[in-house]
């Protein structure tokens, strides 16, 4: 209820900015504004819109929300942040659960013509539901869960495949050429482009698990990588599921993954960016060898705005996940 309360604190707070979005009083767009105003909820997007735009990016407004390294799943929007989502033309989110918060402040903040991507909804029935593999420590079952007699929730990491990404890119690419007609062939060339180097990584990848000694994964953290596995037809298990809000493990999830790594004769535990690795490395104490390796996939949840100034881009995180993931196989 607190986050609720907290979020409509912030679209009233928003309505009081909307004027300095670059629109026109009468809803046009004023003369010095932006080509296309953009913004997009997480990183893999942005940064895909940025390789679509191209040369067309400097004259184009292109908005990373979550850009101080803030979890997707503890996200609530600020005041500033609804007054630009008021004012863009595109408007690309996950869709998942954790974006709870985007349907209010897409009704909230009207703009007429506007284009919300959702990427979850691009998948339809290719989107994975959220797995409880065994020795997963299960999740407290929320209040009305039961009577709600739903499913899963369907996997929100979906920009952890590099097919997913190429589809998602063909789609940004249509959605951009329909806003900005003057250089829609401009903006589909530089997403064929992309998608050739999205291809040539994704054979490396396959290439990778197929000369592999080891196909399964050990997760001492969340594991949000359902897609990448299943892209390779690889198995994992893991302490928490990828939405997990858990962060302290049982006897029975450590004593559980500390046999699976004895059992598989893995050479090494993973764990995904951000935080310490305090459980990886009870885990390893836990197994019989005692001298794992402990090493870090990157699943882009925690990106900042400088690590793209710093040149972060999603083939380059996407291009060290390979080299991880070749030493985690061996």
């Amino acid at each position: 209820m607190k986050r609720i309360l907290a979020f409509f604190l912030a679209l009233g707070t928003a309505a009081g900015l909307l004027t300095g979005c670059g629109h026109s009083p009468a809803g046009g767009r004023a003369a010095d504004a932006p080509r296309l105003r953009i913004v997009a909820t997480i990183f893999p997007a942005y940064d895909w819109v940025r390789q679509i735009l191209g040369e067309a990016a400097e004259g184009t407004e292109l908005t990373l929300l979550l850009d101080s390294g803030v979890d997707l799943h503890s996200y609530q929007p600020s005041a500033e942040d609804l007054a630009r989502i008021s004012g863009c033309d595109l408007f690309v989110c996950v869709g998942g659960e954790s974006d709870g918060w985007v349907d209010d402040a897409l009704r909230q903040a009207a703009a007429p013509g506007r284009k919300v991507i959702r990427l979850l909804d691009l998948l339809e029935d290719s989107a994975l539901p959220e797995e409880c593999k065994p020795g997963m420590q299960p999740e407290p079952a929320a209040e009305g869960d039961e009577a709600a007699g739903e499913g899963p929730e369907r996997d929100e990491h979906v920009w952890l495949s590099l097919k997913n990404a190429r589809f998602f890119c063909e789609r940004l690419a249509d959605a951009l050429a329909q806003l900005d007609t003057d250089r829609g062939a401009e903006y589909r060339a530089n997403a064929a482009a992309y998608a050739e180097a999205l291809d040539a990584l994704d054979g490396e990848y396959r290439q990778a698990v197929d000369g592999a000694a080891v196909r399964t994964l050990l997760f001492a953290d969340r594991f949000p990588f359902r897609y990448l596995t299943e892209d390779y037809g690889l198995d994992y298990y893991a302490a928490f599921a990828g939405c997990s809000a858990e962060s302290e493990a049982s006897f029975e999830t450590v004593s559980f993954l500390a046999r699976k790594a004895d059992e598989l004769r893995l050479t090494c535990v993973l764990t995904i960016e951000g935080g310490g690795h305090g459980l990886a490395e009870t885990v390893v104490r836990s197994t019989r060898a005692k001298d794992l390796a402990v090493l870090t996939l990157d699943s882009m949840q925690g990106t900042t705005a400088r690590d793209v100034e710093n040149g972060a881009t999603y083939l380059a995180v996407m291009e060290q996940n390979l080299r991880v993931l070749r030493q985690a196989l061996r």
